[in-house]
Order: C-alpha cells, then structure tokens, then sequence
C-alpha cells in the first residue's frame, strides 16, 4: 500500500460571497487573526505527514502562490532587524513541504478542480483539503491526521462527516450510508446538495477527503450537471460503488471560513485561544456584551 504523501487544496473559487474584498485579494488569504486561512489548512496537512502541497489555483490567484514562495526581500529585512521568529517561521514552512501549482483554466467544478491535479497525483492515494474550511482538531490530532490514519488501516477512502440540521442539508453534500463502527460509516450513496424533503440523512461532507487514486479514475468521463459543473460527489458515488468508501465522524472545531458568518466565528473563536490575544480580547468580548 503506497502511503498519502499528497495534498491537493483546491483554491480557484471566485469568493463571490466576500465582494468586494475579494476582487483583488483571493479569499484564501484573508486573515483569521493574524495568519490567512490557507495558511492553517496547509499546517494541518503537513502536520498529517503530508510532503507535496499540491494548489489549484484559478485566474487571478497568483498572490497564493507568491504566498508560499521564498520572498528573499522580506527574509533580508528580518534578518537585519534580527527578527528571527518571525524569519524561522516563513522559512520552515519551505522546509516541511513542496508546493506545486496547478492552473484549473475553466472554472467546471470541484470535481473538475481535483481532477486537474491527476499530473502530480500519478497513481497515489492522496488528500483533498477545501481551501476554505479550517478544521482544529483536539490535540495534535488534525481531520485529515486522521482519515490518513483510517485509510493506511483499511485501503478504502475515507472522507470526514458531519451531521448538521434538516434545514441546512441544502448547502452540502449529504450521504446515504449504515453506521458500521463507533464514528464510521459506510457509505453508499452521495447526494449533493438535496432538498431536505429528499435527503437521505442529514450527515454532511464538511470538506476533507482521503481517496484511492480511483476518484481521478471516476471523475474522467463525468458529464457537467445542469450548472455546468462536475461535481466531487458524482466521482465519489462510482468509487463508493467500485471500491467501497468510509465516513469517519468529525472530531474537531469546525468554521466555514468562505461564509461571513463562519468566518467571524472563526476569527472570535481562534482569537479566543491566541497566546498574545486571549486575555485582552476576552476581556474586550466581555465588556462588548455589556453594551447589548
């Protein structure tokens, strides 16, 4: 069995719901306290011993890139500032992890998003982090630590679920699936984004992913559904059938950082449990409430 050594984040969104911040800045760079979103889903992946970061990036997504590029201006000025936290901490992000590149040219879908890194990917298993959802897990452990952990003990792909309320089933993914084990799930089915009313549960896909080289496989010969996209769920409905798929149940804190609301909470919520923040801004919090 070849171990998950890959990561593919796709990162070619439009952030149409973040206009107009977003029109020059991609929404995976804006901050969640101090550090850009992408920033903690790439530490989640290396943390998971993940070695090749692999970006699918769209049009007017080069400052990604330009993120996670040796910036020898900046590392000078730090080091002649004698700066050197701040320089360790740019610098060993190069040294755990490669960072590859790949330009998705028509904005077709996630499914189209994770097929354009088959390149890189080669025969692989490999991981799929959504470029805007960041997951905290407790401990050491991270979400994607742990389907890589669920994959090396059974060969099968494992994705994260979670269960959310009747009315939201709208906004995700949405399996059909029997509970084999204490937090995991067999799934058979996959539907994306029903009607609450037609919903085969109300367990959700929140956004990480470990596949069999098979997805790339399933996702070859998909036809666009009617908004014109190849949708990741399709793919996994062909593999869940082929080869057999898991759910694990999520065990972490989980913020949709792509909408306005999860992106506050998760500024609220990290700020919370910043070293150099945490008892200020609680505090601040606390006086704030007083206010309402």
């Amino acid at each position: 069995m070849k171990p998950v050594r890959k990561a593919v984040i796709p990162a070619a969104g439009l952030g149409t719901r973040f206009l107009p911040a977003t029109k020059t800045v991609p929404k995976e760079l804006l901050p969640i306290v101090d550090r850009p979103i992408i920033l903690y889903i790439v530490e989640e992946a290396i943390n998971a011993g993940i070695e090749d970061i692999v970006l699918i990036a769209g049009r007017n997504k080069h400052s990604i890139e330009d993120f996670f590029d040796v910036s020898y201006e900046l590392q000078d000025i730090l080091e002649k500032k004698k700066q050197s936290a701040l320089l360790e901490k740019i610098q060993d992000l190069h040294k755990k992890a490669n960072f590859i590149s790949i330009r998705q040219k028509q904005a077709l879908g996630l499914g189209h998003a994770v097929h354009c890194a088959k390149p890189v990917v080669g025969d692989e298993p490999f991981a799929v982090l959504l470029g805007d959802e960041i997951m905290i897990g407790k401990g050491k452990k991270t979400v994607i630590g742990e389907l890589v952990n669920a994959y090396e003990k059974t060969e099968v792909s494992c994705v994260t679920i979670m269960k959310v309320d009747t009315q939201d089933v709208a906004k995700y993914g949405i399996i059909k699936g029997q509970e084999i084990s204490k937090g995991t799930w067999k799934i058979e089915d996959v539907v994306e984004k029903p009607n609450p009313n037609k919903a085969p549960s109300t367990w959700a896909l929140p956004g990480r992913y470990v596949f069999t080289n098979g997805i790339i496989d399933a996702l070859e010969n998909l036809s666009p559904t009617k908004n014109g996209e190849i949708q990741l769920t399709d793919g996994m409905v062909k593999l869940a059938k082929k080869e057999g798929m898991n759910g694990i149940v999520l065990n972490a804190a989980r913020y949709d950082a792509g909408d306005k609301l999860g992106y506050l909470q998760a500024n609220v919520e990290v700020g919370l449990n910043h070293p150099e923040l945490k008892d200020s801004f609680r505090k601040y919090l606390k006086d704030l409430v007083k206010q309402f």
